[in-house]
């Protein structure tokens, strides 16, 4: 669950020129319209929480149970789903928040799926720095992990070691990214540097 926010989608990145006339990189971000599909009370659900949805989705793609879930809100189907429980307006079924919700705020945290790199050694993947050198005979172990643990005490691997694996695809948050500007005729948060995820993923911007 989050903070007060929109669900939106990564366009790209992008530069714009500061007042000094200096180039600052940033990402755009295609935030919202986001349409509320259930408001959850203290009464009635332990919690008190916002559920928004963004995105189109097709009506054949959408399973019964959803489309049901849907159509109780009043709204077409959705492809993204996410709550917040950081708004302090109340909202009812079917409202549509959008990125004017940004209006006036310094600072956002972006929430993404980072991209996936696939399997990776232990050097791209937790910057071991490998063996270094090449003296004393050494010549095969360069960006090898190096021991994994000892002998017979414990016989066994900790859990936990950092070895080789799959990187990348997981849920990254970067804070505090400056809002540069904020277009609301085309839905557009413009923020300092960049966010995690790939062109076209969805990302959460909270303030």
């Amino acid at each position: 669950m989050k903070s007060a926010g929109l669900i939106g989608k990564k366009v790209g990145m992008t530069s714009v020129f500061s007042v000094e006339g200096k180039s600052i990189p940033c990402t755009v971000i295609e935030c919202g319209p986001c349409v509320v599909t259930q408001v959850k009370t203290v009464e009635n659900d332990g919690y008190a929480a916002i559920q928004l949805a963004f995105g189109d989705a097709k009506e054949k793609n959408t399973t019964k149970p959803l489309a049901g879930h849907f159509a109780k809100a009043g709204v077409t189907p959705k492809a993204k789903l996410v709550e917040f429980t950081g708004f302090e307006n109340e909202y009812k079924l079917g409202d549509v928040l959008d990125v004017n919700l940004f209006e006036g705020v310094p600072f956002v945290d972006v929430v993404g799926i980072s991209k996936g790199k696939g399997f990776q050694g232990v050097v791209k993947r937790h910057g071991f720095s490998g063996v270094g050198q090449t003296t004393h005979g050494q010549h095969n172990r360069a960006r090898k992990p190096g021991s994994i643990g000892a002998c017979s005490t414990p016989s066994r691997v900790f859990k936990g070691l950092r070895m080789a694996g799959r990187m990348g695809g997981e849920q990254v948050t970067v804070a505090n990214l400056a809002v540069l500007k904020v277009i609301p005729e085309n839905n557009l948060l413009l923020v300092k540097g960049s966010i995690p995820g790939t062109k076209g993923s969805y990302v959460i911007s909270e303030k």
